[in-house]
């Protein structure tokens, strides 16, 4: 059966409006793979020293906290 020539323009639009979607998602991919990298290298760094500064606070906070509950749980 012998298509007319607007089934063929419909097909040939519909066929650009698909390749349009796949390249536009592939795009998206692409930028998602991209950004977290770029991002976790940053995020990372400023765990770390954070983590670090943490630590450095806790650990004076023990020592100096230590005493104070002793001399707390015998005044109960």
């Amino acid at each position: 059966m012998p298509r007319g020539r607007s089934t063929f323009t419909k097909r040939q639009k519909e066929q650009t409006r698909q390749q349009k979607q796949r390249e536009k998602a592939e795009r998206r991919t692409q930028r998602k793979q991209e950004k977290p990298i770029e991002s976790n290298v940053d995020e990372m760094a400023e765990l770390r020293e954070h983590a670090a500064a943490q630590a450095a606070l806790f650990n004076i906070g023990v020592e100096d906290e230590e005493p104070n509950a002793d001399q707390n749980e015998s005044e109960r």
